[in-house]
């Protein structure tokens, strides 16, 4: 039981620790688009927040606690 437990603390752990950038990031002021229109889109962010490279520590938390989920499944 105590592992499923720690498994699932862990997942939310890691799904938090991925999203905190975004949690502390202040909410946008709309901006014009060269096309016309405001958007609240950022400027110049690009699939770089995607990368595996600065996303590593939560993924394998997350990968931990599912290790935990099925380990906790077994016994």
């Amino acid at each position: 039981m105590w592992a499923v437990l720690i498994g699932a603390a862990l997942i939310i752990g890691g799904l938090v620790f991925l999203l905190r950038p975004t949690l502390r990031r202040k909410p946008s002021d709309p901006h014009l688009m060269p096309q016309g229109g405001a958007t609240l889109e950022p400027r110049r962010q690009g699939l770089r927040f995607l990368s595996l490279a600065r996303n590593w520590p939560a993924l394998a938390v997350i990968a931990v606690g599912a290790v935990f989920l099925v380990f906790g499944s077994y016994w």
